[in-house]
């Protein structure tokens, strides 16, 4: 399977934040959407970097008190691991591994067209396996023929 592929299955859009808002606003946004990770960006198919929660902790844990009021600019990740729409799953799970995150931006040509996280990749793999599973029992129960 692409990662093409999966896009299809989510919502369409990246949320995104802009480098000058506060981490606050930011967990006010993971809060309100149910996510722990945001593009970096000044304008749409474009990226600066990355936020994710563990970078907010990070943050905490550096600067205490301070780091609530950082703005986006000064926590983010900018080593922003990448792949293709036409990259298949084993090498985005590799990637991750590889990079230790667990999301991974989609690009198509120079133009970001979405996130794929680790949960994404684990609710294809699930869904494959309850499949094979349904097929193989069809096969023994001599159903798959009907």
């Amino acid at each position: 399977m692409f990662v093409r592929e999966i896009l299809e299955t989510k919502t369409a859009g990246v949320i995104s934040v802009t480098p000058g808002q506060t981490m606050v606003e930011v967990l006010q946004l993971f809060r309100d959407n149910n996510i722990g990770f945001v593009v970096v960006s000044r304008s749409p198919g474009k990226y600066l970097g990355t936020l994710s929660e563990r970078d907010c902790c990070n943050a905490v844990a550096e600067h205490g008190a301070e780091a609530p009021k950082m703005r986006v600019a000064d926590i983010m990740n900018r080593g922003v691991a990448t792949c293709s729409t036409q990259d298949r799953l084993p090498l985005v799970m590799a990637i991750m591994t590889r990079r230790r995150t667990r999301h991974v931006l989609v690009m198509d040509g120079k133009a970001l067209v979405g996130v794929v996280s680790i949960g994404d990749l684990v609710k294809h793999r699930l869904d494959e396996s309850l499949r094979t599973e349904q097929l193989l029992h069809d096969y023994i129960a001599g159903t798959a023929y009907r």
